[in-house]
């Protein structure tokens, strides 16, 4: 038989609202809407991410701040509610927040857990009881605020923040470490590949040049999702009208937080906009989509340049990390660049669920901003914790296999390609064929045809050379 939840016990108290009265735990910070939404959405074990909790406490100081300033709250709740606030920034009550990500679209669930939860605290340190509302969670902690309007603008918030803090240090990191290694690797010449079959030669640090540029660009991206995310909603209350808000209120707290986080957030231009789509979180996924392809490209090329030791490429070294097999002894395997790989499957699919959100924006309000808020941070923060692991404990540690790649050089057709301008495309070829055919280099058959004189040939034939612009101009192949 189900517990009577309106009848208190000495584990509950009995709270009200407007729907009525319920049960709560006794020890609880959090209230009645908070345990109703526990009731109502028992769907997963998924909550809001700590970086969104902790930009609600962010914002509720600041709002506390501001609306004391502006004459709207009396001192004594004002400073209550600030140390209240305080504390959920700083995590002291984390265990607070148990609402599940799979709530009310508008997130107004974890915008009540975090009032009541910043009330009862406030109630107590001005010596009232838990759930008395001492100071109240709506006419206090919520003055001047939506749900509608502060949850996207704490997503924002903490979207922004993770990335400064953490994606950001961890991608430059990760730049850095490619960087160096294009600079080490630049001596070293090998064959290229196109279509995965073999190419003219490059440069090893040319490849791993271009791998540091990707991660250069995916920085560029970030701090313009930045740019996208530093629009908040704040201010527009419940349908962007800025009802029972005072003109001033959002660009204050704005100003605050900014401070705080060392981000820049400003009220939207338009909060119609601003609340009834998520743009911004859509193209901010979006930005981490693409880094995800550029890691992906890159954490296969370098399973592959290190595919071996001795039946694959083998063009690299990479650092052995851990045994690879439970019945072959001594093989190793490319495992922190797999682990990348399996994060990029992550934050492509979690871009799917952003852009779905984001398609739920229906009039005044976009109903998907939970489950787009955990996919986003998750998402951020996955990437930052690859990127920085696969830093550490890969790409720095590479070495240069220059024997393998000096061999495979050599025996390439391709080498053919750097005669096509003196010879014909038509003669290279059947020279390359001759080649195959044969099991000799394109150099023993050029010199056994004698197709040029054997000084032009060297010269031609120099893989240093084909890594550089220039030389006779002719069909460069595909």
């Amino acid at each position: 038989m189900k517990p009577d939840q309106t009848k208190p016990s000495a584990a509950t108290r009995i709270e009200r609202d407007t729907m009525g009265e319920l049960a709560v735990p006794a020890a609880a910070y959090y209230g009645v809407q908070t345990a109703r939404a526990i009731e109502n959405f028992p769907i997963s074990p998924l909550r809001m991410p700590r970086s969104v909790i902790r930009a609600m406490g962010m914002i509720k100081r600041a709002a506390a701040t501001v609306n004391h300033s502006l004459g709207l709250l009396e001192k004594k709740p004002t400073e209550a509610i600030k140390q209240a606030a305080t504390e959920v920034v700083e995590g002291k009550w984390d265990a607070e927040f148990p609402v599940d990500i799979f709530q009310t679209g508008s997130g107004t669930s974890t915008n009540m857990n975090t009032n009541e939860v910043i009330s009862n605290r406030a109630t107590e340190l001005l010596g009232g009881a838990r759930g008395s509302k001492l100071v109240h969670p709506n006419d206090h902690v919520n003055l001047g605020q939506s749900s509608n309007d502060v949850i996207p603008t704490a997503i924002h918030i903490a979207a922004s923040e993770t990335m400064q803090q953490q994606l950001l240090p961890a991608l430059t990191r990760l730049r850095k470490a490619l960087d160096r290694k294009a600079k080490e690797f630049d001596k070293v010449v090998k064959i290229g590949r196109t279509h995965l079959q073999d190419a003219t030669p490059v440069r090893l640090g040319q490849e791993f040049g271009g791998y540091a540029r990707q991660i250069e660009l995916g920085i560029q991206r970030v701090k313009r999702a930045q740019a996208a995310l530093s629009e908040v909603a704040l201010g527009g209350t419940a349908v962007g009208t800025g009802l029972n808000c005072h003109p001033k209120f959002s660009a204050k707290v704005m100003a605050i937080v900014s401070k705080e986080t060392g981000c820049t957030f400003k009220e939207a231009k338009n909060h119609f906009e601003a609340q009834s789509a998520q743009d911004s979180l859509v193209e901010a996924s979006g930005v981490l989509r693409t880094i995800a392809v550029s890691l992906m490209k890159i954490a296969n090329d370098i399973r592959w340049l290190g595919s071996g030791p001795r039946c694959g490429l083998g063009e690299i070294n990479l650092p052995e990390t851990q045994p690879g097999s439970s019945i072959m002894p001594g093989k190793v395997n490319p495992v922190i660049a797999e682990s990348v790989t399996m994060v990029c499957a992550q934050v492509i699919g979690n871009d799917v669920t952003v852009t779905v959100g984001g398609q739920a924006a229906n009039f005044e309000l976009i109903v998907m901003m939970p489950v787009m808020a955990y996919n986003l941070l998750q998402s951020i923060e996955l990437l930052a914790t690859a990127s920085s692991n696969f830093a550490a404990k890969c790409i720095e540690g590479i070495k240069a296999n220059e024997e393998r790649c000096k061999s495979l050089i050599e025996e390439s057709l391709a080498m053919c390609t750097a005669l096509a301008p003196e010879i014909g495309y038509e003669a290279a070829a059947k020279l390359a064929k001759e080649a195959y055919k044969s099991g000799k280099t394109v150099r023993q058959v050029a010199k056994d045809q004698k197709v040029l004189p054997e000084k032009r040939l060297t010269e031609l034939l120099d893989p240093w050379r084909m890594t550089e612009p220039g030389g006779p101009v002719g069909s460069a192949g595909g």
